[in-house]
């Protein structure tokens, strides 16, 4: 079993920043595919970007490519969102989910969900 909190998420103006962080409970969190998705209003789960175990890849939406940067810390148990200039589009509640065994990291079909955080970009 895998908990996860997101934290990190405000309100930003347009072409601000933010960074957002998910802490995982757990002791193998390293074994552990992560993604970042988000879900605006009156629209499906997507996904924002996501990152193999050992950090020695990353994955990204097109829209958030160039902007957006996922790392992750294994002795903190810990993956991270670096959001930058940010649009009003990003608006979003954003998860972040883990999952062992996931064969596409685009998939919305990891194992474990946090609870998500608000990000709120003002024009």
């Amino acid at each position: 079993q895998v908990q996860l909190v997101e934290s990190g998420g405000g309100l930003v103006q347009a072409g601000g920043s933010l960074r957002l962080s998910c802490e995982a409970s757990g002791r193998t969190f390293r074994r552990y595919t992560m993604g970042w998705f988000r879900q605006a209003p009156g629209k499906e789960r997507e996904f924002v970007a996501g990152i193999l175990g050992s950090g020695a890849a990353t994955y990204y939406a097109d829209s958030v490519k160039g902007r957006f940067i996922i790392s992750r810390d294994n002795a903190k148990d810990t993956v991270y969102l670096q959001m930058n200039s940010l649009k009003p589009e990003d608006t979003a509640v954003y998860y972040c989910a883990a999952d062992p065994n996931i064969d596409v990291v685009t998939t919305l079909k990891y194992e474990y969900w946090g609870q998500g955080t608000q990000v709120t970009v003002s024009s």
